[in-house]
């Protein structure tokens, strides 16, 4: 195997400050002026400006690449700023995408930003990628991830994809017209999407910050690669890495021989599935807000409200009054016996999935008078008790 061609022509010229500020790049001869020059003129579309968006994008702008696109529709919380290192305490409260160009504007005045200020949809995705030489995924949900697939295969563009969960990471290349014929797509890894709730995300299983530097530098790294023509990229393989372990290892990937052409987007909520068919019937018509769950407190009724997240969420935060019974333990059949079968069930977790998952168990138990809470302990915290913090 050997380095795929340039992605991206050179530019005219450097000027003396760029040469200046790129010298430690010129004087690697695979990188020199040539190089450099193919970075300056790149366009780089980065989905998300988060864990794995963070570093990226700081070091794509810190390596010149000319033009730098970011989508990015959320607005930065202090609970991302333990991984998220392009934002500061300053910017909590602005959009993400703000932050991120002025972090780049302070590190490379030459470094044009494009802001794109939404959630990624499949409208608009194919023109959008059209735009740019190369994607960046770094988002957390599988919805978003093959709709970047899809797209990026449709507007025959190479993406790099990273993935990071608690002290885990994962990383590769997908390029569906690859010029060298091993052209492969996220499909031939991930065909379809794991059931709903079986793979947590981030946000319920937590990630130790510093991984999304390891990950988000591999990232980084492919992108610097391609553009240039150097290297082996990761193209046909998955690289994994173990921070405990500090264990690096890559699994080959091969073309899917029966997977389905990709030829038009889809509705990628609906093939991903936000909560199963069988949660979504269980939570029709029992379903609770914030608000009316705390006007079964003020007036005093009597029910069991059980928390179905971990231990460990427990211990950050819970509504009082609350058993915790997690969602393992409901579906095992485990936890059965800890909720009471002589007054009504509500249940909760962070944001309403997991309970409505544990919810369509309850209902096949027997317990035909359980409901769950919508949004969760989030909504609680800001509906009712906003002393409660967030996680």
């Amino acid at each position: 195997m050997s380095s795929l061609p340039p992605l991206v022509q050179p530019a005219a010229e450097l000027s003396n400050d760029e040469v200046a500020r790129y010298s430690r790049h010129l004087i690697i001869p695979d990188v020199g002026m040539d190089g450099q020059k193919r970075l300056k003129n790149a366009k780089v579309l980065v989905i998300g400006a988060g864990g794995l968006g963070s570093p990226t994008l700081l070091y794509l702008a810190a390596a010149g690449v000319g033009t730098i696109g970011i989508v990015e529709f959320d607005v930065v919380d202090e609970s991302n700023l333990q991984r998220q290192v392009i934002h500061g305490r300053s910017d909590v409260g602005r959009p993400k995408g703000e932050s991120a160009r002025d972090s780049i504007r302070e590190i490379n005045p030459y470094v044009t930003v494009n802001l794109h200020q939404q959630r990624l949809e499949a409208e608009g995705a194919v023109a959008l990628f059209g735009e740019y030489d190369l994607i960046l995924d770094g988002t957390d949900n599988f919805a978003t991830r093959y709709l970047v697939n899809d797209a990026a295969v449709l507007a025959h563009k190479p993406y790099v994809w990273g993935s990071i969960y608690r002290f885990e990471g994962q990383a590769s290349v997908f390029w569906e017209d690859a010029p060298d014929g091993r052209g492969i797509n996220y499909r031939d890894l991930y065909p379809q999407a794991p059931p709903p709730g079986m793979v947590p995300s981030c946000a319920e299983g937590g990630v130790l910050g510093i991984l999304c530097a390891s990950i988000g530098s591999i990232m980084g790294t492919e992108a610097i690669k391609l553009i240039c023509g150097i290297g082996e990229p990761l193209l046909g393989r998955l690289m994994v890495y173990d921070a405990l372990d500090m264990t690096y290892r890559t699994i080959r990937i091969r073309k899917d021989p029966d997977g389905a052409r990709i030829t038009e987007l889809i509705d990628y909520d609906e093939f991903c599935g936000v909560v199963s068919a069988e949660a979504a019937d269980a939570a029709t018509g029992s379903t609770l807000t914030a608000t009316e769950l705390k006007a079964k407190f003020d007036a005093g009724e009597r029910f069991a409200l059980i928390d179905v997240r971990e231990p460990v969420e427990w211990d950050i935060v819970h509504i009082d009054g609350a058993e915790l019974v997690p969602k393992g333990d409901i579906l095992s059949g485990a936890g059965l016996a800890k909720i009471p079968q002589d007054r009504p069930t509500v249940l909760y977790c962070k944001t309403g999935i997991r309970s409505a998952e544990a919810l369509a168990a309850l209902k096949r138990a027997g317990f035909a008078d359980a409901t769950h809470l919508q949004g969760g302990v989030t909504a609680w915290a800001h509906q009712v008790e906003p002393s409660l913090p967030v996680y």
